[in-house]
Parts: structure tokens; C-alpha cells; sequence
């Protein structure tokens, strides 16, 4: 059981080593392009949560003894899923993903990937892993105190997000009918006469 669980969490950790260090050399690479940071203000609190977050659920779940939850053959390939949107995610933005937010000027947005559907597949891969892994885990207050604590945070890091896209890019125009977290369940069809 134990070996279940550690094999996760630092499997976990470790994309989250590897993601900081990609988005360390893609900030490289945009600021050199001329980017603009926005929400450096909030930027800390963020990791501060996410490290928090790990401990949490470390804690939680090992003082249950890190057992699976009966939920387990439900709950697993959906934390999969929701791991390979991230990776979909990430490689549809390429060179410009980051855990900052990065604006480059007068580039247009991507709009390919997962971003065909929806604005911020990024944060909606967020709120389903902290909500998800924790359940993995029997972990259920570590999964409901961060759920709060991201969509806090998330309510200012979005809007910071979009105001700056909005002003430096073709956001609005290319996002505009796009939905923030889930896509459409039904495609719009033109109105008949």
C-alpha cells in the first residue's frame, strides 16, 4: 500500500521539477523575445501553496497509512487523464509554457491543442489534480482545503492572466466564444431562417 502511494507522490513531485525547469528555460526564451511578467506579486503565494499542498496531502494520507482509496479503479485513470492533458497542455503551448505569467506583445495567442476548446486548460488540469490526488489517497481535507485555497488564488491569477493577454494580444477576439475550464458539450449550430 505504502509503495502505491510513494510511488505516486514523487512521481508527482518529480513532473513538478521538471515542469519548473522547463518553465525556467522557457522564460528564457520569451523574455528574450521582449516579454512582459504580470502577477510576480502573486506568483510566490502560488508555489507557496502548491508546496504546501504536497506536505498536506503527505501528511494526511500517511497518517491514514497511505492506503488507496476504495474508489481507486475509478479515480486513477482519471488522475491519468487529467496528467496527460497537462503534458497535451504543455506541448501545445511549447516554448511558451510557463508557471509565470509571460506575454509576449503582439504575438498571437496559441490556439491549438486543447486551447481549440477552452482558454485555461493549464488551470482546469490544476483544479482536477488537487482535488483528485488527494481522493487518490483517502486525503479528502487536504483535497477540500486546496481546493479552496486554488480557486482563491485562481480567481486572482486568472483575471490577472486575461487582463494582460487582453491588452498585449489577440486574446479577446481569438478567445472570446471559447469557455474558460469546460468545453461545449454541443457545438453551436448556425441559427435556421
Amino acid at each position: 500500500m505504502m509503495m502505491r502511494f510513494a510511488f505516486v507522490f514523487f512521481a508527482v513531485v518529480g513532473m513538478r521539477l521538471f515542469e519548473l525547469w522547463l518553465a525556467k528555460r522557457n522564460e528564457r526564451y520569451v523574455k528574450a523575445l521582449g516579454a512582459k511578467e504580470v502577477g510576480a506579486r502573486h506568483y510566490p503565494w502560488i508555489v507557496l501553496m502548491h508546496v504546501l499542498f504536497l506536505l498536506s496531502l503527505a501528511v494526511e494520507a500517511l497518517r491514514k497509512g497511505a492506503r488507496p482509496s476504495r474508489r481507486w479503479p475509478l479515480l486513477f485513470p482519471l488522475f491519468l487523464a487529467v496528467e496527460g492533458l497537462r503534458a497535451w497542455t504543455i506541448l501545445s503551448l511549447g516554448r511558451f509554457w510557463n508557471t509565470k505569467i509571460l506575454i509576449v506583445p503582439n504575438r498571437p495567442v496559441v490556439k491549438k491543442g486543447p486551447y481549440r476548446w477552452i482558454r485555461h486548460p493549464n488551470y482546469a488540469v490544476v483544479v482536477l489534480e488537487i482535488a483528485l490526488l488527494p481522493l487518490l489517497f483517502q486525503a479528502p481535507m487536504t483535497a477540500l482545503v486546496f481546493s479552496l485555497l486554488n480557486a482563491l488564488m485562481l480567481s486572482v491569477r486568472i483575471t490577472a492572466e486575461e487582463q494582460a493577454l487582453s491588452a498585449f494580444t489577440d486574446y479577446e477576439e481569438a478567445f472570446q466564444e471559447r469557455p474558460r475550464f469546460l468545453p461545449p458539450l454541443r457545438r453551436k449550430t448556425a441559427a435556421r431562417m
